[in-house]
């Protein structure tokens, strides 16, 4: 598959790029903060409904503060931007690409999103096909990598081949030598099974056991009884909501909670009352791996903007994907996407003077510097794929008190 950061659009793709920007958001010529016409429109695509329905009051709530922040600065080239157009992606390829078709339609200058992998699959032709672009904060399956999307789409949260890595390591600390892996039979199970295979391979420890499962399966019991077969050390499972059921299959038949793993599609301080409404402690012991980020004063901030926010997972990502498209504009000097998709790189690159506001960075790029900004998230750094290089990940568990944070874990493709 071609390599994704192909920045010359197709005579088509450039002539529906025209087409939608003379009824829509249009840019104009100019840089570092020259006003440049038409506000600039942002869409978001996220879960309101369906199985990871819980991602999305943290992810709306994220690209809305950081709207409100830009703003507060003057706006985007000194227009203030307009209200955030949403769509649910529902956990439904045609309904998420029912939604994408009608933000394209709506002439927006970029959407934010999808919040699961699977949804961006199944719309990053119908956003980006129409030239625009399109960034996610939760998106961490490998295959995203090489979408042949005219080099417009990027992500801010790791790929799984970052995470996997995260996550066998915590299981090795932990004393376990032998382990199973469970994981949904999609990219998101299998790119992450993969490394973390890899990683816990290199690591001495042994897989006894890779198992993919039906996410749409109503019971479990033949993954439950090969795993009990092999009677491993530690489970790792890899899975959304439907999880929640996993694991109580796998309590019912004598595994332990501090034998068992997850990934942040459980990451859910809920999650006991899932498992067992009546017996929510059951989790206790379980300890999971998620992108994170230490940054507490984010979080504190995002819920004096909300006070009714209870979930913060991919929260920084998604202000970053905000943020970093609002600075890639400013130093395009323009909203159109064929004009500002080129800065998103050149904006968090480690050449650049480091800043971490939406207007300490503007003003750094009024004055003709070149900027790396520095996300809620961590770094950023870009790469020619549009994937972040380096990540920080949040290492979480259900102790004796209920949910808790361990600590956090930086990652590094360079490491």
């Amino acid at each position: 598959m071609a390599s994704k950061k192909v920045l010359g659009l197709t005579a088509a793709t450039a002539a529906l790029v025209l087409g939608l920007t003379a009824c829509g958001s249009e840019g104009g010529e100019g840089g570092g903060g020259e006003a440049s016409g038409d506000a600039f429109t942002f869409g978001i695509l996220y879960p309101q409904t369906g199985s990871l329905s819980f991602l999305g009051p943290p992810q709306i709530t994220a690209a809305e503060y950081a709207i409100s922040e830009i703003n507060a600065a003057g706006g985007i080239l000194g227009t203030e931007v307009p209200a955030i157009v949403q769509g649910d992606e529902a956990g439904d390829a045609a309904q998420a690409n029912e939604a994408a078709n009608s933000l394209v339609g709506d002439g927006v200058n970029a959407v934010i999103g999808a919040a699961a992998s699977g949804m961006t699959q199944a719309t990053y032709d119908t956003i980006t096909g129409a030239g625009v672009v399109q960034c996610s904060g939760s998106n961490t399956a490998p295959d995203l990598t090489n979408i042949e999307d005219n080099g417009l789409y990027f992500r801010t949260a790791p790929s799984d081949l970052l995470s996997g890595p995260v996550m066998a390591r915590k299981i090795v600390e932990d004393g376990h030598q032998s382990v199973a892996i469970v994981a949904r039979a999609d990219d998101y199970g299998s790119g992450y099974a993969g490394g973390l295979q890899g990683e816990l391979e290199a690591l001495g420890a042994e897989v006894v056991l890779s198992e993919t499962y039906d996410p749409e399966a109503t019971t479990f019991n033949s993954i439950v009884t090969g795993v009990n077969n092999e009677e491993p050390d530690a489970i790792a499972l890899i899975s959304f909501e439907e999880g929640a059921q996993v694991i109580s299959q796998l309590l019912e038949s004598g595994a332990e909670g501090n034998q068992l793993y997850i990934t942040d599609g459980l990451n859910n301080p809920e999650l006991g009352n899932s498992v067992n409404s009546e017996e929510p402690e059951i989790v206790t012991g379980i300890t999971g791996v998620a992108p994170g980020a230490d940054n507490a004063a984010f979080n504190e901030a995002l819920t004096e903007f909300d006070p009714e926010l209870e979930a913060f997972q991919f929260g920084p990502q998604v202000f970053d994907c905000v943020t970093t498209i609002a600075l890639a504009a400013e130093a395009a000097g323009s909203t159109d996407p064929a004009d500002y998709a080129a800065e998103m790189s050149n904006v968090s690159s480690p050449e650049g003077t480091e800043c971490s506001t939406f207007s300490e960075c503007r003003d750094l790029l009024a004055e003709g510097e070149e900027i790396d900004y520095q996300g809620q998230s961590g770094n950023i750094d870009f790469d020619e794929n549009g994937d972040p290089t380096s990540a920080t990940f949040q290492v979480f568990h259900f102790g004796e008190d209920g949910y808790e944070t361990l600590g956090f874990e930086e990652y590094s493709v360079n490491e």
